[in-house]
């Protein structure tokens, strides 16, 4: 028996070998689309019937192994009603990366470097958001991720400034001409200001929020960044990542868990 696995793993092709890497590579982006999601529940659940379903088939169970192959079979149609979210982020993710620039390909498989540095200021940013947050100055700020975010720089004003706290603070004065939209950071860079973002009008979000706040859902809804708010009406600073709100109690923690999710 084990001779067979070696003589298997001794006869594999260059080919079958791409074909592993592809597949893994394909289960990694699938498992960092659904992370943190309710999806990854799920996920886990349908490879769980998976792996009932060939054990049931080794061991030649007829009947459950018939039932759970229909399940596998018309499977595929409930993971795209169920992955709908997730399945439209991955094309997103494909579509919008330029495999002509070097630098946002490799970016695309930042994966499978062994270490992640942190390149994005937080600390100045969340300064900031609390300087503006006392004087209620509104801010969207969205910080990109794997993501490629060009196809939405596009709708605003291209810049290469380096994050400083008193650039952020003069992009979203009152009276200054680029504080309209939101503003996106790469790395420790400003790449675009007065960006026009995709607006999440679902009536599940409640009522109290604004424009900044669906602007916020809908970009994290539809790519992997993360959008910090500070709210024109009250000062509060808040923070979405998935569509959802990143939960936290002091400035202290908020910044953590920016720095961890942005090291992933």
């Amino acid at each position: 028996m084990n001779f067979d696995i070696l003589d298997t793993i001794l006869n594999l092709s260059v080919i079958d070998f791409i074909d592993v890497i592809l597949v893994a590579t394909l289960l990694y982006y699938v498992y960092k689309l659904v992370k943190g999601t309710v999806a990854i529940n799920i996920f886990i659940g349908i490879v769980m019937v998976y792996i009932i379903w060939k054990i049931t088939q080794a061991l030649q169970m007829q009947l459950l192994s018939n039932i759970l192959g229909g399940f596998i079979s018309v499977g595929m149609f409930a993971l795209i009603v169920v992955f709908q979210q997730e399945i439209r982020k991955f094309l997103l993710m494909l579509g919008s990366t330029n495999f002509g620039n070097k630098r946002n390909f490799l970016k695309q498989l930042r994966f499978l470097k062994t270490e992640t540095k942190l390149t994005t200021d937080i600390d100045v940013i969340i300064s900031a958001c609390k300087k503006m947050s006392l004087s209620k100055t509104g801010a969207l700020i969205v910080l990109e991720r794997n993501n490629n975010l060009d196809f939405l720089a596009e709708t605003g004003d291209k810049m290469n400034i380096t994050v400083t706290q008193p650039i952020i603070e003069s992009i979203f004065f009152k009276n200054s001409p680029l504080h309209d939209g939101a503003i996106i950071i790469e790395g420790n860079t400003v790449k675009a200001t007065r960006v026009i973002l995709p607006v999440n009008n679902e009536k599940t979000i409640p009522q109290r929020f604004g424009l900044r706040h669906r602007a916020a859902v809908g970009v994290t809804e539809r790519t992997d960044a993360i959008a910090i708010i500070v709210s024109e009406e009250t000062g509060q600073i808040s923070c979405f990542k998935n569509a959802e709100f990143l939960a936290f109690d002091t400035i202290d923690e908020l910044t953590n868990i920016l720095k961890s999710n942005l090291i992933e």
